[in-house]
């Protein structure tokens, strides 16, 4: 019947004389699908035809189900828009955009689903398209097992209730899910589909981490790079031009299920990529829970927790970075160094600082200079002017030299004279911190004092108001002081604490101390990745003159044990403090 009209269908079938009982029912039926409204939804010179679509999520059961109304109800030319593992409060769906496309373009008579959650469960969204697109494309709207059918007014009415309840039930199944994975989190279990890169699934216990070891040396490599200098843009062109493969593409080797597409390019690592691997804690051995939150079940936004809000659980899983490695690195990537206009870096960039103010010392060179031009100078006198902070001028030879040979005077006590160099560690830093904990106590105590008092002077104040002595203008300005007074206490008490406990454990530093320096017995040569792993800070003060000729002090502060006096390390050669 190509090519015919409507009309013309019509005359041709009344023509018709059937032979059979068979074939007058046919006709009987073809005439009652030209008699329904909203069949006919496509037209153009050369065909007329009915198109009837609808969604299902997931099963063939379904299906089932569609394909027999469909055919008992004479609904031809069909098409199934199937969205099989997306949420029904998810409406960016590739099947669903399809279907939307087409009845965008008038190609959809009649949109069929099971029941109304199965179009979706977000009633402000379904209520649009039921009530508003689907009315205006004429679409005929069916939902089988809630009796409800767009043809029929009347069946429509409780709708938009349906929309509401469904809504309501994907909420509910929210909260379940979130009591579920907060039990989870607290309980030290990990919350995360897939383990970070480094690590796969126990295949013995899926609960577990193990390390993949392939990917755990990249993780590896890319610490080290961080600690010889490099930063994460750096790294990533490093492994880009070794033709390391992305995690992606690692993942997808290995059989792990991915949500990234695969990069053109294999070996395109990211500095995003790197970044994310130096920040994450669990290559430490540890669990860490909630460090992101969406703010509600409509929403697929990603929120990011702040660290204190963080649950972590230690040494779950092996680890890939020691702890010592860790911390360092996440120093060093709070001091970013980025390169000069001549493109050229130097090891002690974001480590140098002013001995007087306490800020960085800018690295200064050209490409007319030679090593020995380059040089520090302090940020604070290029800033705001001498009259603020001196110059504090150094070159960076002279800067290394001084480092290099205060490093070999430190490695070589610690080498020759163990047992003297941490008896006088022990008695430096026991004399340094008494001062600072009798101090911090006597903070501390009056601290706790002070809070108790504003304690009862609350309790007075909200007396003399109810009593009618106080307004309730003065009360409120009085008790907004006091709490506020309260809260930094609070925050104050906190922070001695901690001090006070990183004070008392300053003998078990002593000891990791002299571990990494026993790495470097034969050092010769000053690196990137020697120096970050060994020195927290360097601070050059300003030169004096009075002599007659420039003598300039400076100060290194090692990891875990502060700045070692030159004449405390010359004593320990001498034999002086045995």
């Amino acid at each position: 019947m190509n090519g015919m009209g409507r009309e013309q269908v019509r005359s041709a079938l009344l023509d018709y004389q059937p032979d059979c009982a068979q074939e007058l029912q046919d006709r009987r039926l073809m005439l009652e699908a030209l008699e329904r409204p909203n069949v006919l939804t496509r037209r153009d010179e050369t065909e007329h035809f009915t198109a009837s679509a609808w969604v299902i999520d997931s099963t063939g059961e379904q299906k089932a189900i569609l394909s027999k109304y469909a055919r008992e109800n004479h609904f031809s030319n069909t098409a199934f828009f199937v969205d099989d593992g997306y949420s029904g409060t998810n409406f960016n769906r590739p099947s669903w955009s399809e279907l939307l496309e087409r009845i965008e373009n008038g190609e959809v008579a009649t949109l069929i689903v099971k029941d109304m959650s199965r179009l979706g469960r977000d009633y402000l969204k379904v209520g649009f398209y039921t009530e508003v697109l689907f009315v205006e494309k004429g679409v005929r709207f069916i939902a089988i097992n809630n009796g409800i059918d767009s043809a029929n007014q009347q069946d429509s009415d409780f709708t938009p209730f349906l929309n509401i309840i469904n809504e309501w039930y994907a909420k509910d199944t929210s909260k379940k899910i979130r009591a579920v994975m907060k039990s989870k989190g607290e309980a030290g279990e990990y919350l995360c589909t897939n383990p970070p890169y480094g690590y796969m699934k126990d295949p013995d216990n899926r609960k577990r981490w193990i390390v993949d070891g392939e990917a755990a040396e990249v993780v590896k490599r890319i610490f080290t790079l961080c600690l010889d200098g490099y930063g994460p843009s750096q790294i990533a062109r490093i492994l880009k031009e070794d033709k390391v493969i992305t995690p992606t593409i690692h993942f997808q080797q290995t059989g792990r299920a991915t949500r990234n597409t695969s990069p053109d390019n294999p070996y395109n690592w990211t500095g995003d990529t790197i970044a994310d691997i130096l920040e994450r804690p669990e290559y430490q051995g540890h669990t860490v829970n909630f460090k992101t939150y969406k703010q509600s079940y409509k929403s697929k936004k990603t929120c990011y927790n702040p660290e204190e809000k963080w649950l972590v659980f230690e040494n779950t899983h092996e680890a890939i970075i020691d702890a010592d490695t860790w911390k360092r690195v996440q120093e060093l990537r709070k001091n970013k160094r980025r390169p000069t206009r001549t493109g050229k870096t130097n090891m002690f960039s974001g480590i140098v600082r002013c001995a007087d103010c306490g800020e960085k010392l800018y690295y200064c060179t050209s490409k007319n200079f030679e090593a020995r031009q380059d040089h520090f100078v302090c940020s604070t006198s290029r800033l705001k002017g001498k009259e603020v902070c001196s110059t504090h001028f150094i070159r960076a030879v002279v800067l290394e030299q001084g480092v290099l040979a205060h490093m070999r005077l430190t490695i070589a006590c610690v080498a020759n004279h163990e047992e003297q160099f941490r008896k006088a560690m022990g008695a430096k830093q026991k004399a340094e911190a008494k001062k600072e904990l009798a101090a911090k106590r006597r903070q501390l105590t009056q601290a706790e004092r002070r809070i108790e008092e504003l304690d009862r002077l609350f309790k007075r104040i909200y007396e003399d108001n109810v009593g009618g002595k106080l307004s309730d203008s003065r009360f409120q300005m009085l008790s907004g002081d006091y709490e506020q007074e309260q809260e930094e206490l609070r925050e104050k008490l906190l922070r001695l604490n901690e001090e006070i406990n990183e004070q008392e454990e300053q003998t078990e530093n002593i000891d990791r101390f002299i571990s990494k320096v026993q790495k470097y017995l034969n050092l010769d040569e000053l690196t990137p990745s020697v120096l970050n792993d060994m020195v927290k800070a360097v601070y050059v003060h300003a030169p004096d003159k009075s002599k007659g000729h420039r003598e300039q002090q400076i100060d290194i502060s090692y990891d875990l044990v502060g700045i070692l006096p030159a004449s405390l390390l010359n004593d320990l050669q001498n034999g002086e403090t045995a």
